[in-house]
């Protein structure tokens, strides 16, 4: 798994070293838009046109983003000196400026079942949450196409190559490592893209059905074996107990009597009809007929 890690965060730094910074991408951010005459031009029409239909391009100049929402706004095709604009009010050229709005709320998906082997080859289908959030909107419109989709894919393939070196019993007794890894690793995928990955959650892991019998028959096996050693300690100890319980009462022939007379007052209380009386086979030797001495064969009258 280490190995497996450090392969992972390799690629990333790798991938971070070819993002080249949105400050250092050509152009001197300096000169903003006005780097070219055409552009001095349109910038300078656009801002008579606004002072010409005022106060109706008001409407159009002055625009409003959410508590929850940035802008980021692009003059003439160029990211505009400044960074995202909001919450609250901020004012473009329309002639030549566009914008677009980022959601910085917490967002959730979920990670479409995956089907997986195992490291001890067994196939399971897992499926999981990810919870990320927007952090940085100005890489997230010019570092990726499209951040959603992105952050989709690679929780998917995260998901399987993490998977893949975890055996069974791990998958399913050790979900919370499992799902703190997947989010150190999407989190370090996502981060040029200006995407924070905050928690990330194993939901189920489907098994298939003649493994779901095997590990029934397996446990119950176990829990029969487990029954019959308790059974059997159990047999163990009342014998002993007995045993004691017997060499107490033959050191006194009264105390037989006495349990005798305890164990009719336990029946008696049950308001039983009959009651069973034992009487001792000593009480019987005086009543059976002596027995003749036999003769020898040898002896004749």
């Amino acid at each position: 798994m280490s190995v497996l890690n450090e392969t992972i965060y390799e690629r990333m730094d790798d991938r971070k070293d070819n993002i080249i910074p949105i400050e250092d991408q050509g152009y001197d951010r300096e000169q903003d838009a006005g780097s070219g005459c055409c552009a001095v031009l349109l910038k300078i029409f656009s801002i008579f046109l606004i002072v010409c239909t005022l106060p109706f391009s008001l409407f159009f100049c002055i625009k409003v983003v959410n508590e929850y929402e940035r802008a980021i706004i692009f003059r003439l095709g160029r990211l505009v000196k400044g960074g995202a604009r909001g919450p609250g009010l901020f004012f473009i050229i329309p002639c030549i400026d566009s914008y677009r709005c980022i959601d910085i709320r917490t967002v959730s998906f979920n990670v479409p079942p995956q089907q997986i082997l195992s490291k001890d080859s067994v196939t399971v289908t897992v499926d999981a949450v990810v919870y990320y959030r927007v952090f940085n909107p100005t890489s997230t419109v010019c570092n990726v196409e499209n951040y959603t989709y992105s952050t989709q894919l690679l929780a998917a393939t995260s998901l399987r190559n993490i998977l893949g070196t975890k055996s069974l019993s791990d998958i399913l007794s050790d979900r919370a490592s499992i799902s703190s890894t997947l989010q150190v690793v999407l989190d370090e995928g996502t981060n040029p893209w200006g995407v924070k990955v905050e928690r990330v959650e194993i939901k189920d892991a489907h098994l298939p059905v003649q493994m779901q019998r095997a590990m029934a028959a397996e446990a119950e096996a176990s829990r029969d074996a487990r029954a019959k050693v308790i059974a059997a300690e159990g047999e163990q100890r009342a014998s002993r107990a007995l045993k004691e319980a017997a060499d107490v009462i033959s050191e006194s022939p009264a105390a037989l009597q006495l349990r005798y007379l305890q164990t009719l007052a336990t029946i008696a209380t049950e308001k039983n009809s009959t009651i069973v009386f034992p009487i001792p086979l000593e009480m019987f030797k005086g009543f059976s007929a002596p027995s003749m001495p036999s003769i020898p064969s040898g002896i004749k009258s």
